[in-house]
């Protein structure tokens, strides 16, 4: 028996959930195809939204905007869930060098409003604090295993469990159809899998690797992220996700030895309390070259969209760009010109 929706959305990671909930949100129906078995870079993701980036600790795109769109959206989220998904968590700056002391207390005098300086003394039973530390406020720790799984239940009637082939999708007068499902448009919410569609292949996706430690520390406060040259971020009682890295040319996902050498020795250097490893992580970004979303309606065929490409900015971008899309497609609002993936007119299929 056939099936109709407006909207089927391929994959059920961070976007796809909120796709599917701001569509609910509306009334408005489709259906979610996802494989569980898929490496999802959800599942090994930190979790954190901080509105600073990298070593010149400047203001991360758009997160005037997108930061409080966040918060509202996951505080939302977990009462309509009844669930525990976001709370607030400063990041305490453990400086690993004189130059990123100086970088951050240039940043601190010129006007970024989420830095704070703080009482190093408060810390040394914990961490050596050769250089100091500041912190980073209006930071949050999004739970994304019970993000995903609250997810779930409340779009469990729309949930097919099944793996995505695309040559079992097929045009039709007025959308698409997959298997017993016939949609007015199809929207791909699938992580690396979408670099390797027809339809997407020529973004530029830059997919990069990205491993992760759930390690023990008893004792240490788990209401801040902690970072260094690695980042200590909150994952469950006495439970601490140490990460991350980049690697950009990579042969398989398997979890690599010389990763969790590196995190031991640098939990060594800054670690004062001991530690257990208990779990090692692996998964997959969909980053691309321009670190910007691909978000909308294919330039040639309309029926087929996407929502992808959100790097590690996900959790603030996620809802934001979700809600963007959906309000474009049912009510033309326009998406952000650097989201749009209409800005590649160059998209073909072959």
């Amino acid at each position: 028996m056939q099936k109709k929706v407006k909207y089927l959305i391929v994959g059920q990671g961070l976007v796809g959930t909120w796709l599917s909930y701001f569509l609910q949100e509306r009334n408005i129906s489709y259906a979610i195809v996802n494989d569980s078995n898929s490496p999802s870079a959800t599942s090994v993701a930190s979790g954190v939204m901080n509105p600073v980036t990298g070593r010149r600790i400047v203001q991360t795109w758009l997160i005037e905007e997108v930061l409080p769109f966040a918060v509202s959206s996951y505080e939302g989220f977990q009462e309509k869930t009844n669930s525990i998904i976001i709370q607030k968590a400063p990041v305490i700056l453990i400086h690993p060098s004189q130059q990123m002391k100086d970088s951050f207390d240039y940043r601190l005098n010129h006007h970024n409003v989420f830095l704070r300086n703080n009482n190093a003394l408060a810390w040394q039973s914990f961490f050596n604090t050769h250089f100091g530390t500041g912190e980073i406020d209006s930071c949050y720790w999004i739970d994304l295993v019970q993000f995903l799984q609250a997810g779930k239940r409340i779009i469990a009637e729309n949930y097919i469990e099944s793996k995505f082939e695309y040559k079992d999708l097929r045009f039709i007068e007025k959308g698409i159809e997959w298997e017993n499902i016939i949609a007015e448009k199809i929207i791909f919410c699938d992580g690396v899998n979408s670099m390797h569609h027809p339809y997407f292949k020529s973004l530029p996706f830059t997919p990069n690797k990205g491993e992760a430690l759930i390690v023990e520390i008893k004792g240490l406060p788990a209401k801040h992220i902690y970072k260094n040259n690695i980042a200590i971020v909150p994952w469950k009682e006495n439970l601490f996700w140490v990460g991350s890295n980049f690697e950009w040319d990579f042969a398989n996902t398997d979890p690599s030895s010389a990763f969790k050498q590196k995190m031991i020795d640098s939990l060594d250097s800054l670690l004062k309390i001991p530690y257990t490893i208990i779990d090692h992580l692996v998964g997959v970004r969909p980053a691309n070259a321009e670190r910007r979303p691909f978000v909308g309606l294919h330039p040639y065929y309309p029926q087929i969209g996407i929502c992808n490409g959100m790097g590690t900015k996900g959790c603030s971008l996620a809802p934001y760009f979700t809600h963007q899309l959906v309000s474009h497609l049912e009510d033309k609002s326009p998406i952000h010109a650097e989201a749009n993936v209409q800005r590649f007119p160059q998209l073909k299929v072959s």
